[in-house]
């Protein structure tokens, strides 16, 4: 496990100018602080959200450097449309996510939280990797670290369904997939990097579709309470998808239990770190998408 260091309060993202990003779930949260840091810089991003109409709202103000796209990452058929049309990419950052929701199937028929979280990234990375000129960030999450992953039933059809539970598998197939992509890019000698970052606590509204009135309640006053203000939340991602780290980094904030704090690299649990897990995962995840690793 990686030690971490203190690098200080780090907000000074390099200039972004000529470069162009895809940020997916960019209408909230950490995702809207990324993308609106990153026009701030000189970037050109591309927000690849479900609702349009809301992307176009919240980056009424950011000029020509803003373009929104359509695109639920929980529909293969929409990542697949999307990854045919974007074009150049130098940066994707696989940010949407949702947690703790009931237990639905998509339309694919995968568990809403795996869809969302891992496969859907999974699929459109692959789909994107000949376009990309720099690196995929994969945004994990703390919660990883309590996660159990049992690759032969990722879709909870043998177990009794745990929403936080799934969702924390989720985050922990993040930070497989991360570690299994670079390794796969190292061995075919391609110069892309896949870096991670999570964002600690921050005052999102994720824990906004529980379907349970009191646990939303609650998420959200803890997060008021604890948690960072989103634009410091977005700092990790950031400084994964602009800095010059080495590939599999994974920045998160630097204070006790990565909850608050500045961006620094940090270590992440013993089974995120498992090639042989990281490499059934892939496997699994392959199958399930018909995407495969194209380098």
């Amino acid at each position: 496990m990686a030690s971490k260091r203190s690098v200080g309060p780090w907000t000074a993202v390099p200039p972004q100018t000529g470069r162009r990003f895809v940020i997916t779930g960019a209408t909230s949260g950490i995702g809207l602080e990324t993308a609106r840091r990153l026009v701030d810089c000189g970037a050109d991003v591309v927000l690849a959200v479900r609702n349009p109409d809301k992307g176009a709202e919240v980056s009424r103000s950011w000029g020509a450097r803003a373009v929104v796209e359509q695109l639920d990452v929980s529909d293969l058929g929409s990542v697949r449309a999307f990854a045919a049309r974007v074009g150049a990419v130098d940066v994707l950052i696989n940010n949407a996510g949702v947690m703790a929701v009931p237990f639905t199937r998509t339309g694919d028929g995968f568990e809403l939280q795996l869809a969302t979280n891992h496969l859907g990234h999974f699929a459109l990375t692959n789909l994107l990797l000949p376009t990309l000129s720099d690196r995929v960030v994969v945004i994990g999450s703390a919660s990883h670290r309590t996660a159990e992953l049992d690759v032969t039933d990722l879709d909870w059809s043998r177990r009794g369904y745990r929403p936080f539970a799934a969702y924390a598998a989720s985050k922990l197939a993040n930070l497989l997939f991360l570690a299994e992509l670079q390794r796969r890019l190292t061995a075919a000698g391609s110069t892309l990097r896949a870096t991670g970052a999570h964002p600690g606590a921050t005052a999102t509204g994720i824990t906004g579709g529980t379907g349970n009135a009191m646990l939303t309640r609650i998420g959200d006053f803890g997060h008021r309470l604890v948690g960072m203000p989103a634009w410091q939340g977005a700092l990790p991602t950031l400084y994964a998808a602009t800095l010059d780290l080495p590939g599999n980094s994974y920045v998160g904030p630097h204070g006790p239990r990565e909850m608050r704090g500045w961006p620094t690299l940090v270590g992440r649990s013993r089974q995120a770190s498992d090639p042989d897990l990281a490499r059934r995962l892939w496997a699994e995840s392959e199958s399930l998408t018909g995407v495969g690793f194209p380098l």
